[in-house]
């Protein structure tokens, strides 16, 4: 089963590959996840080479249904979502994992 990462382990494992403090790779990652979410919600494209692009999109709207009662439609409205797509360095590292 796979690890999860958090973002602790990820500061700690900066931190202790370089010369910064925890507390200032913590301010690091804490203000650039600040920026990317501002720039997000502002509808722009966020780009980080060879990792990945994150953009918004729209789903359109759609009729669902209830679990507890199927014969009822649910009409879900059209929203934007985050959606993510993994460079090709990341891509490339992932195509390694052994099923």
């Amino acid at each position: 089963m796979a690890k999860t990462l958090t973002k602790r382990d990820l500061v700690n494992q900066i931190s202790a590959h370089s010369d910064l403090t925890q507390s200032d790779v913590f301010d690091v990652i804490q203000k650039a996840v600040e920026i990317i979410t501002k720039r997000l919600g502002k509808g722009d494209r966020v780009v980080i080479r060879n990792f990945g692009t994150f953009q918004v999109k729209t789903v359109k709207a759609k009729v669902g249904r209830n679990p507890k009662n199927p014969a009822k439609d649910v009409p879900i409205p059209a929203r934007s979502v985050v959606k993510f797509k993994a460079g090709k360095t990341l891509k490339e590292t992932v195509g390694k994992i052994e099923a």
